[in-house]
């Protein structure tokens, strides 16, 4: 009996041990379910704590749609190869001859500094022009682009050494050579006075004016002096690149226009007019007279005078003022006439000389017989 109720006892105990456990473990649970939603709630709440109280009820609708949170833009990332160019700028070595363009960043009396790349160029005034007159400060201005030609990479200091004459030098011969072809008149100015001539500046290339292409008429040495500092128009009759060659003109264009105005002041020469005019030659066989504007006539022997002469000497002399009537032009060619205005009776006006011989059966007598024969007293 006691053994039934020791195991009664028992089996109760393990019941309530395991009722215990379980009630136990539930309360585990719910502890942990507790602890796992606490975080999630305070995190849905917080956004909206967050918000001031006049976007509350905006809130709710914007979480609604779901649009995700704008993104920050983000900044560009540099990186050597952004410097590329710069840095390979910065380390460039030029070669001597290689021609380069560039920026002038300064302008002196004696020279020029240009920006080449990231590198600093120095150009010298004998560098830049071989004219004397050549003012630097005048005719580059800082912000000009010009092409230039490498002398030395590195001058001591730094700058790369140039030269503008060297590049432009077969740009100019080119711009010559096409002058020469073309026949273009320029305009240059005189410089200097050199043996049998005078120089001047075309192109930035020397060039060499003979005398003897000055003008239409006759320039001597001594003469020479009183042409410097004047501008004249000229035209290219030698360019030679090889030898530095280069010599111009003046007396083409001027016998060009000469010919041209003597043409004009010609075609308006008509047949019957009576000009006046100056002996400029005479020849065996006529005198030459200027009548203006480089138009000349020809007086032939034969209509200087009336009278026979065998030579326009007898009558004429160089530098003599005449009065002429113009009788032909033909061919360029005006032909005077100083006969045709001497003063002459018209032909119709002359005395006629009459000459009537009376027949031998009508003769008159003009005796005193004559006369009273056959009176009757």
């Amino acid at each position: 009996m006691e053994e039934e109720m020791k195991a009664s006892v028992t089996e109760t105990n393990v019941e309530e041990a395991v009722v215990a456990e379980a009630v136990g473990t539930g309360d585990s649970a719910e502890a942990a379910a507790r602890e796992d939603s606490a975080p999630v709630a305070e995190e849905a709440a917080a956004p909206e704590a967050a918000l001031p109280s006049e976007d509350k009820d905006a809130a709710p609708e914007e979480k609604e749609a779901g649009s995700p949170a704008p993104e920050k833009e983000k900044e560009p990332v540099e990186s050597m190869a952004d410097y590329e160019a710069e840095i390979d700028a910065s380390l460039r070595r030029y070669e001597r001859g290689e021609k380069v363009k560039c920026t002038v960043v300064s302008v002196d009396m004696d020279k020029i500094m240009v920006e080449l790349g990231s590198t600093t160029g120095i150009i010298r005034k004998q560098d830049v022009s071989d004219d004397p007159a050549f003012n630097l400060q005048e005719n580059i201005k800082t912000g000009d682009e010009i092409e230039a030609s490498v002398v030395r990479p590195d001058d001591g200091h730094g700058n790369v050494v140039l030269s503008m004459k060297a590049a432009s030098a077969e740009r100019a011969w080119d711009r010559l050579t096409s002058l020469l072809a073309s026949k273009e008149p320029v305009s240059v100015k005189i410089n200097a006075v050199t043996k049998a001539g005078v120089t001047t500046m075309l192109e930035g290339v020397r060039a060499f004016i003979p005398a003897s292409k000055l003008s239409l008429g006759f320039v001597s040495e001594d003469d020479l002096k009183e042409w410097v500092g004047k501008s004249i128009v000229a035209r290219v009759i030698t360019a030679e690149q090889e030898g530095r060659k280069l010599v111009l003109s003046a007396k083409e264009l001027l016998r060009e226009k000469e010919a041209e105005e003597r043409k004009e002041a010609a075609a308006l020469v008509k047949v019957g007019m009576v000009t006046e005019g100056t002996v400029e030659t005479i020849k065996d066989y006529g005198a030459f007279v200027n009548l203006g504007k480089g138009v000349t006539g020809l007086l032939h022997v034969s209509q200087i005078s009336q009278k026979r002469i065998k030579t326009p000497s007898e009558v004429l002399k160089e530098g003599d003022t005449v009065k002429v009537k113009v009788i032909k032009v033909a061919d360029g060619r005006i032909s005077l006439s100083m006969k045709a205005l001497e003063d002459a009776a018209p032909a119709e006006e002359k005395e006629e000389k009459v000459s009537y011989k009376m027949p031998k059966s009508e003769a008159i007598g003009t005796g005193l017989g004559d006369l009273l024969k056959g009176l009757k007293l």
